[in-house]
């Protein structure tokens, strides 16, 4: 099934993010979390101690939120393959 194919290149995806050790760029990062939220269908409130962060991340998701939870998840896979694997 695609949907299934989509799944499992978004979970391939999210592993290589939590394993790269290179830092990354703060606006990759936000588009990111905002993809991996809406993908997770996770709306909470950002918990960062940092109310300025939680506000970036907070305008990352209104950016992200008219997506689908398979557009959020095509996107991520999307974002890493051409702006972390092409580095590679």
């Amino acid at each position: 099934m695609k949907n299934e194919k989509l799944h499992k290149e978004f979970e391939e995806a999210v592993e290589f993010v939590n394993s790269y050790e290179e830092p990354f760029p703060a606006d990759l990062l936000l588009k990111l979390y905002a993809y991996y939220k809406i993908a997770n269908k996770n709306f909470g409130t950002p918990g960062s101690k940092t109310p300025l962060i939680n506000a970036f991340k907070a305008n990352a998701l209104i950016q992200a939120r008219n997506l689908s939870r398979e557009d959020a998840m095509k996107n991520y896979v999307k974002l890493v393959n051409k702006e972390i694997r092409k580095k590679k």
